[in-house]
């Protein structure tokens, strides 16, 4: 069953590379997420660089991953984006579903002003 929900995934979130590219005006927020902890990156693909980055890891949160902490290392991303520079975002959800964990750290990135 892993394996399936897996390779489902893969297929998604290449479909979504297809559409979606990062440049230096205008970066890509990808988003993983494991069963413990949310990683957020702003990655220019032009360049292939990641210009700023954040998890839940830098809150200092141990165990795992609620929409509080998500909605958090949104803030964070878009705070460590400002100061990078960046204004605009394209995102990329990595192939997970729009809701939850995935939807809360996008509205913690438009709350720290990120336009996407």
């Amino acid at each position: 069953m892993a394996n399936v929900k897996t390779e489902r995934r893969t297929r998604i979130k290449r479909g979504i590379r297809k559409k979606v590219q990062g440049t230096s005006g205008r970066p890509r927020l990808s988003v993983f997420k494991s069963n413990k902890v949310i990683y957020a990156q702003l990655i220019d693909d032009e360049k292939a660089q990641t210009i700023a980055a954040a998890s839940s890891l830098d809150l200092d949160k141990k165990g795992g991953v609620n929409v509080g902490i998500s909605k958090n290392v949104g803030l964070k991303v878009a705070e460590r984006a400002k100061a990078s520079g960046v204004e605009a975002v394209v995102f990329d959800r990595g192939g997970y579903l729009y809701h939850g964990n995935i939807k809360a750290l996008a509205e913690g990135a438009r709350e720290g002003g990120l336009k996407f």
